[in-house]
């Protein structure tokens, strides 16, 4: 069963009526999408400012009704059974404040209590990295304490589901390490994660498969070695061999797939199609250039991302 499935999805919003003597066209914020997570993956969502990433959050949520269109979270229908739904699921919301003059305990005693669960505070605080701060006033958290803060409510009664919407905001690097270390954790245990970043190295450092949205479509869903060869991303093989001769070089050069070849005593740098990675070390064995070691390089999470949403089919290795 998916844990999260979008069935011909569309939201407008206005009524194309505009300002007397004017009309308007309505926004269309999401365009007939289809969407389907797998039960205990990691789920990469990903676009550009405007793309309709939050709209499909508040879709899933039923914080908003789509124009058409169906969506279910954990089998259930979020329209019909939307208070199941969100017993089960988690949220850390995209900019949400905690109340300046309630502690963090009370925060986490608020989420406890909306939830019917026994989690005991002080452990999930000590989880999330604020215990020292927990009978403090939210007022005086940072940033990054007041984030810590909300995931450490979204980790209340251990969801099922994970919806995290920009989660590593005013986090430090250690704060966003401990984050990832976080979201690992609750898919190991089980949990779905629904992860919304801009941040794409943190997606492609814990992701299990992304998808990209543009325009209220999804234009590209994979893993991110999917990804970067369904973009023609190229991958910057290295390669130690314990000899080589002047043939091996001509004979990798000549390969389909290989664009550029350096070379540097025993050790070759091949920019290749991803697909030619095998047929580079082959080569080089059966032309008398035994490989001691390799390394692949491949385009970054950035680059696949600029060219599914820009138009930049050429993808930087």
């Amino acid at each position: 069963m998916a844990a999260i499935e979008l069935d011909g999805v569309t939201k407008r919003y206005g009524d194309g009526s505009g300002l007397p003597g004017r009309s308007t066209a309505p926004v269309e914020a999401l365009s007939n999408l289809d969407l389907a997570v797998a039960e205990g993956d990691i789920y990469g969502f990903l676009g550009p400012n405007g793309a309709g990433k939050s709209t499909t959050i508040n879709v899933l949520l039923d914080f908003i009704r789509p124009t058409a269109g169906s969506a279910h979270v954990l089998g259930l229908d979020v329209q019909q059974d939307s208070k199941r739904v969100r017993e089960r699921v988690g949220v850390l919301p995209e900019g949400f404040s905690p109340y300046d003059r309630l502690t963090g305990r009370q925060h986490l005693d608020f989420a406890i209590e909306s939830k019917d669960t026994d989690d005991d505070p002080t452990a999930i605080a000590e989880r999330v990295g604020i215990a020292d701060a927990l009978d403090r006033k939210a007022g005086g958290y940072s940033k990054g304490m007041a984030q810590r803060l909300v995931l450490g409510m979204a980790l209340v009664g251990e969801p099922d589901l994970l919806i995290l919407d920009e989660p590593s905001t005013g986090l430090d690097p250690n704060g966003a390490r401990e984050m990832r270390d976080i979201v690992r954790a609750e898919r190991d245990r089980g949990a779905t994660v629904f992860f919304s970043s801009h941040v794409l190295g943190q997606v492609e450092s814990v992701c299990d498969r992304v998808g990209i949205l543009q325009d209220g479509e999804l234009v590209a869903e994979d893993t991110v070695e999917g990804l970067r060869e369904a973009a023609g991303g190229e991958t910057a093989l290295t390669v130690e061999v314990e000899r080589l001769p002047e043939e091996a070089v001509a004979a990798v050069r000549a390969l389909d797939g290989v664009s550029t070849v350096r070379t540097d005593e025993t050790r070759l740098t091949v920019d290749c199609a991803d697909g030619a990675k095998t047929t580079v070390l082959s080569t080089l064995e059966d032309n008398g250039a035994p490989v001691a070691d390799f390394d692949t390089t491949g385009a970054s999470l950035e680059e696949v991302f600029a060219s599914y949403t820009t138009g930049e089919r050429e993808v930087r290795a």
